[in-house]
């Protein structure tokens, strides 16, 4: 009887701990999406080309790549709610920076609020991707991919949500000011619901658990680089997309900010719907050829949408992209936390070499814009997915040491 009621507290713990997970995903990627949707908008009212994008952009990539090493340590000393509360609440503080910014048309004060947004949202990023490994090895299934798909349908909806305020005429510093309100809010309450210490092992048959690997450790592991330079691929995939979709649109193909918006929105549309059925796939196929067959379509999608000649094309080219960008990420998060024991430390070396691709990557792309065309720039990225693709054997399928001992 005992035995029992545990069990049943431990599933109702674990059903609020996924829950908790969605929301905490969708939250960060309708705040992201609140910035990268409205790309064009910054760089009007700072009267500056896409060289200009490019440089502010680098700020919130150092703020993200300096952070990252860091995140995992720091989840393990005050736990993964209190990282992601820490995150939220310092992104929530950065947007105000940035609103500031740019109604003042300063550049400075701009770069300054994207530096420390850069901080908050790696912090928070790597503290959910470890609650959400814990989670997906306790259920037992594939689950990552849906929890980025809560990204991505934020994402979505910040998406939308700013080509609306684009239509009205709404400022993109007003449109920062009502969403750091919402996040404030949300993010305190929301991680409540973790189930707190993913980084523990949940002990080995016999007793005994491996210990964990240390942060700097994890940097010496040989699959753990290779899983993080198939990430950088998937990653510098989709951080090109969510950067210059909307501004690639405007330049490339004539529009209006606005349609820029919405193929940003289709592009997210087509990542979300992939990530929440692509858990079957990956089942199905195992790591390895879904990896493969999606950062194909991906190439093929980019290769369409920087050639077409109509917003048609490029709107079909922009869904194969999306498609194709859905699943490596979250795969490589899953693959770095098979093992509750190292969770932490490869999962932040993961995410640093992803993120330095996610970040890193769209700035260049916007200097190279400068001189190609940013449309021709992002052809660069398909040299990295033909990478994510060579290497994608290192994200196979391993059980952890705890459960084959």
């Amino acid at each position: 009887m005992e035995n029992t009621a545990v069990r049943e507290v431990n599933e109702s713990s674990l059903n609020k701990a996924l829950i908790a997970v969605f929301v905490c995903f969708g939250l960060n990627g309708l705040v992201f999406a609140s910035w990268a949707a409205r790309i064009p908008a910054a760089a009007q009212d700072l009267g500056i080309g896409a060289a200009g994008v490019g440089l502010l952009l680098l700020f919130s990539a150092i703020g993200s790549v300096a952070a990252l090493p860091l995140a995992g340590s720091v989840a393990q000393r005050i736990g993964t709610a209190g990282t992601v509360r820490a995150g939220g609440i310092t992104t929530s503080a950065a947007s105000l920076a940035i609103a500031a910014g740019l109604y003042l048309g300063s550049i400075p004060l701009t770069g300054a609020g994207l530096l420390v947004f850069g901080v908050g949202i790696a912090g928070w990023d790597v503290a959910m991707n470890l609650e959400g490994a814990d989670v997906e090895r306790r259920l037992g299934r594939n689950i990552m991919p849906r929890f980025h798909g809560a990204f991505s349908a934020g994402s979505f909806t910040g998406a939308m949500i700013g080509a609306l305020l684009s239509f009205a005429g709404v400022s993109l510093s007003l449109h920062l000011l009502a969403i750091l309100t919402v996040v404030c809010v949300i993010v305190l309450i929301v991680p409540r619901n973790f189930l707190q210490l993913p980084h523990q092992p949940e002990g080995a048959p016999g007793g005994a658990a491996p210990g964990p690997v240390s942060r700097f450790g994890a940097w010496r592991e040989g699959r753990t680089l290779l899983i993080g330079v198939v990430v950088l691929g998937a990653a510098l995939t989709e951080g090109a997309a969510n950067d210059w979709v909307a501004k690639a649109t405007v330049d490339g193909l004539g529009t209006t900010e606005s349609v820029g918006a919405v193929m940003f929105a289709v592009f997210v549309a087509a990542m979300t719907l992939t990530r929440w059925f692509g858990a079957k796939l990956i089942d199905r196929m195992g790591r390895v050829r879904a990896l493969r067959i999606c950062m194909s379509a991906s190439l093929a999608g980019l290769l369409l949408f920087v050639l077409a000649p109509n917003l048609w094309m490029a709107g079909t080219g922009a869904v194969l992209w999306g498609i194709g960008a859905a699943l490596g990420f979250p795969m490589g998060m899953s693959a770095a936390g098979e093992d509750p024991a190292h969770a932490p430390a490869r999962i932040s070396v993961v995410s640093t070499i992803g993120y330095t691709a996610f970040f890193l990557g769209p700035p260049v792309l916007g200097f190279l814009g400068e001189l190609w065309g940013v449309r021709n720039a992002l052809l660069v990225v398909g040299v990295a997915m033909l990478v994510s693709i060579v290497f994608a054997p290192a994200a196979a399928e391993r059980k952890p040491v705890s459960e084959t001992t």
